[in-house]
């Protein structure tokens, strides 16, 4: 599988990398958080604009984008999560897309989220931009209440990669142990021999947390943590998951 640099990141190279996701509502609060962030040990930081008050005005998200990288130097994921995914915020496909292509226009974005279950040649439009515009592409998928079989857990990934994202990402919710192990066997599937880009993959909730920890050993590159407030359920702290994910290393 290919590593890809973003900055100085290297994806799928020694341990997964830490994501730390910014749930702000206002302005002021998403600058609180990226400031909090100066004391932080993280390689990665989640502009989750879906908690952002004013997200459907797209000079004010440019224009927050613009102090963000003022406080932040570091790879920089834009993401709107749509409600259907476990998102905060209902919006149109016609300005998710819009949002997605201003964010990317701005130059001031490193990574930009894409779900995979939006319209073919709308998804195949946006990452073409986004390439263009030298900014990768996260394909991700979620689903909040199950965790589907294996083969298709595979099958979405695979998806993702024909579609040309640079990184594929799904997120599950497991109803049990054997659920967890689904996720996880999917991923080393990936790694052997389906896979030929960096992948990130988690099993949600407090039974899964051992899959946002375990990357390293079966092929998912990155992790996301909380540094204030936690974007999704399991989430662990960002100091726990550096110190476990440093006693778990293998490379």
């Amino acid at each position: 599988m290919k590593t890809l640099k973003v900055k100085d990141i290297i994806f799928n190279e020694g341990a997964p990398k830490i994501c730390v996701p910014i749930v702000g509502k206002t302005e002021e609060g998403v600058i609180e958080e990226f400031k909090f962030l100066s004391s932080v040990d993280y390689d990665v930081v989640e502009f989750r604009v879906d908690h952002y008050e004013d997200v459907e005005d797209l000079d004010k998200v440019k224009a927050l984008l613009g102090k963000i990288r003022e406080i932040c130097s570091k790879p920089l994921l834009f993401t709107f999560r749509t409600k259907k995914e476990g998102g905060v915020h209902e919006m149109s496909e016609e300005k998710y897309f819009a949002l997605n292509r201003a964010a990317i226009e701005s130059g001031l974005i490193d990574l930009v989220d894409v779900e995979l279950f939006s319209t073919a040649e709308e998804i195949n439009k946006l990452i073409a931009y986004a390439h263009e515009n030298h900014v990768k592409v996260i394909m991700s998928n979620h689903d909040f209440f199950k965790t589907p079989e294996k083969e298709e857990l595979v099958k979405r990934l695979m998806k993702m990669q024909e579609y040309g994202a640079d990184i594929t990402k799904i997120a599950v919710m497991p109803q049990s142990e054997e659920d967890v192990m689904t996720l996880l066997s999917a991923t080393l599937e990936m790694k052997k021999s389906k896979g030929d880009r960096p992948c990130i993959t988690m099993s949600m909730g407090a039974l899964g947390v051992v899959s946002r920890l375990a990357g390293e050993l079966v092929g998912s590159c990155m992790t996301f943590a909380a540094a204030k407030q936690i974007s999704a359920p399991g989430q662990i702290g960002v100091d726990d998951a550096r110190n476990i994910l440093n006693l778990m290393r293998i490379s």
